[in-house]
C-alpha cells in the first residue's frame, strides 16, 4: 500500500473526507483527492528556498489563494507536496496550519527554515532536526515583592526555574476523543519521520558553512543533527543571558517563532510532523550584531536540501 495512504487512513481517513470538498478554481477534485504532503516554511527566505528546490523553473500542478496565502500543489519524484508560507510567528503558523488542514488531504506536515542556535556547540549553518517541541513563552510574568522574590498566583505550580520575573508554564490542549483538557509540556515530532530523516541525512551533499563571525568556516562544512528538544516563541530572540537560561531549562538545540505552535496544530489534528532548522545566528550568543540578514539565504537553501533528501527518503510504496 501507498505510505502516504497507508499513514492517512491510520488516521482516520478523514483527510479523504475533507479532500472530496475541494473544488476551488485551478485546484480540481481530481487533484486534491491523494494524500498531500505540506511542506511549510515562514517568511520569504524560506519560501524561495523551498521553490528552488522542489519547483525550480517548473509551474505547480495547481495553485489556489485562500485568506491571502498561496498553496502550491507540486508534483515531486512522484510525491504530490501541498508548498506554502504559513507566515512569521505563532499565531500565522498555527493559523495557516490548521487551515491546510481543513481544506486539504493533509498527510503529513514538513517544514524547513531558519533558527537561532542554542546548543553551544553548534555553528551558524548547521541544521537540526529536534524530537520534541516546547513553547518558551508560556509564562507567568510575576511581580518583584523582594529582590529575587516574586508574588505568584496560587493556580501556578512552578515548572522550572525562572528567568528574572518570567516562570515557565506548560500549555492547555484538548483533541479529539479526550473529555477535558490537558497541561502539555512539549509536543513530539513523528518517530517514524525521525527514522526515515536519521537515513536521509547520510546522503545530504556537504553543506558549506557561512563565513559571517565564523573565522574558521572556510574550513568547515555544516552539520546535522537529528533529536533534542526545539523551542518556540512570538519573539526575536538576541539576547545571551536568556539564551544561556533557555539552554539550561530545556537543553534547546534551537530557537524560532513558528514551529512548536505548528507542533500544538499537529497534535491536536493528529497529524506526523517533522521540522528542519538550520541555524542563522546564535540568538544573542554571537559577538557583536546578529548576522542573520547575511546568512538567512544561505541557510534557509540547507534546509530545504535536508528536508528534499527526506522526503526522498518516504517509501511510494
Amino acid at each position: 500500500m501507498n505510505f502516504l495512504r497507508r499513514r492517512s487512513l491510520i488516521l482516520g481517513g478523514g483527510a479523504a473526507l475533507v479532500g472530496s470538498q475541494i473544488n476551488f478554481h485551478g485546484f480540481s477534485r481530481a487533484k486534491t483527492t491523494e494524500p498531500l504532503i505540506a511542506v511549510i516554511s515562514a517568511y520569504p527566505p524560506e519560501a524561495e528556498a523551498l521553490s528552488k528546490i522542489f519547483l525550480g523553473n517548473r509551474p505547480p500542478v495547481a495553485a489556489v489563494t485562500l485568506n491571502g496565502t498561496v498553496f502550491k500543489q507540486v508534483l515531486f519524484e512522484g510525491r504530490n507536496l501541498l508548498v506554502f508560507s504559513g507566515g512569521m510567528g505563532m499565531v500565522n503558523a498555527a493559523m495557516n496550519t490548521q487551515l491546510a488542514i481543513c481544506k486539504f488531504p493533509i498527510s503529513h506536515i514538513l517544514f524547513a527554515g531558519v533558527a537561532g542556535g542554542i546548543n553551544p556547540n553548534y555553528n551558524i549553518g548547521d541544521v537540526v532536526i529536534p524530537e520534541r517541541w516546547y513553547h518558551h513563552s508560556e509564562a507567568v510574568y510575576a511581580n518583584e515583592i523582594s529582590p529575587g522574590k516574586y508574588l505568584l498566583p496560587e493556580y501556578y505550580k512552578q515548572k522550572a526555574e525562572n528567568y528574572n520575573f518570567i516562570f515557565p508554564d506548560y500549555v492547555t490542549v484538548i483533541r479529539e476523543g479526550m473529555k477535558e483538557a490537558i497541561d502539555k509540556e512539549c509536543f513530539a515530532a513523528d518517530p517514524q519521520l525521525l527514522n526515515y530523516a536519521r537515513a536521509a541525512i547520510k546522503r545530504v551533499p556537504a553543506l558549506k558553512a557561512c563565513n559571517v563571525n565564523d573565522k574558521q568556516a572556510k574550513n568547515r562544512t555544516c552539520e546535522i543533527y537529528v533529536g533534542g528538544n526545539g523551542i518556540s516563541g512570538p519573539v526575536f530572540l538576541d539576547n545571551r543571558g536568556y539564551r544561556e537560561w533557555v539552554f539550561r531549562i530545556w537543553q534547546a538545540e534551537c530557537v524560532d517563532m513558528e514551529s512548536t505552535a505548528i507542533a500544538q496544530v499537529c497534535w491536536t489534528n493528529q497529524k506526523p510532523f517533522l521540522i528542519v532548522r538550520s541555524l542563522s545566528d546564535l540568538a544573542g550568543g554571537q559577538d557583536g550584531a546578529n548576522p542573520i540578514d547575511q546568512t538567512e539565504k544561505q541557510v534557509a537553501e540547507s534546509a530545504a536540501i535536508v528536508l528534499r533528501e527526506i522526503i526522498r527518503a518516504l517509501p511510494l510504496s
